[in-house]
């Protein structure tokens, strides 16, 4: 049992199911906007993911503690080495356009977790997008939005219509959502400069927030010049099944609540996706 709890915490600490909640939200476009299926995009997507997540995560414990790093950490590090040379193969199978908005990623990454902002900025030694009061949310919605739908959009050279805008928005949307549970179980650990949503306004308005959020995401499929009916059942379902985990987030969850269940929910969305379009309408 120590054992499969071992591994259990290996796959969430080394990003594995983030990367699989990235990559299910990548596929999810696919289907959503009818794109060929690209596997070397997707292999890309979860690589990619794991790479820039462990960075993120790390950067810091490895910059600064590097001679006496855990056992634990020491394989993620080579875990993760080995994540960056299937990322830079998946890469070079892509088409050429997609290179400007990987580069953009890319460099939101970095400059998320590495110093560059003037000290004067800042009331301690951080001086990265991530220590910016208020800002962590947006940033990674922002990049979760453009690497699981701009990004397919513009490797399989598809349309960028309106649907596509609305897309994009409703992605940003249901990301922040997914974060919501985060920040209310991190209450007990986060520095208040950070500034998180719950920090600010409390837990009741967070979850308030969350569903104002969520009813917004589900109302913009129906602006959607291409309306399906599959799409729009399986989009309802998942909100309502977000927003029961929004309701029952609290800051005594179990760190699985969220880093697992709430996690997994784009993985669910994919699931109930697939199933829908095989058996139904």
């Amino acid at each position: 049992m120590h054992l499969l709890k071992q591994i259990f915490d290996f796959y969430i600490n080394a990003s594995i199911h983030v990367a699989l909640a990235v990559c299910a939200l990548s596929y999810i476009t696919l289907e959503q906007l009818n794109i060929f299926y690209d596997e070397n995009l997707l292999f890309f997507i979860f690589f990619a993911s794991i790479t820039g997540y462990n960075f993120v995560k790390y950067f810091g414990l490895a910059r600064f503690h590097h001679r006496s790093l855990a056992n634990w950490l020491r394989i993620i590090q080579l875990f993760s080495l080995i994540c960056f040379g299937f990322m830079i193969f998946f890469l070079l199978q892509l088409e050429r356009n997609t290179l400007i908005i990987v580069a953009i990623l890319a460099l939101i990454t970095l400059f998320y977790a590495t110093p560059f902002l003037p000290k004067n900025l800042f009331m301690d030694n951080k001086y990265d997008l991530r220590s910016v009061s208020g800002l962590k949310v947006y940033v990674i919605a922002l990049v979760w939005a453009l690497a699981t739908v701009l990004l397919p959009v513009l490797n399989s050279e598809h349309l960028f219509n309106f649907d596509v805008t609305l897309l994009i928005v409703q992605r940003y949307l249901y990301v922040i959502v997914l974060i919501l549970p985060f920040d209310i179980h991190d209450l007990h650990y986060d520095s208040l400069k950070l500034a998180t949503i719950p920090q600010r306004i409390g837990i009741r308005n967070t979850k308030i927030f969350g569903f104002t959020l969520l009813l917004a995401f589900l109302l913009l499929e129906f602006f959607k010049d291409d309306l399906d009916e599959k799409q729009l059942f399986t989009t309802a379902i998942i909100t309502v099944v977000t927003g029961i985990f929004i309701g029952f987030s609290n800051k005594d969850n179990g760190r699985y609540y969220s880093a697992f269940l709430v996690e997994g929910l784009p993985v669910f969305w994919l699931i109930l996706l697939l199933v829908f379009n095989q058996f139904f309408f």
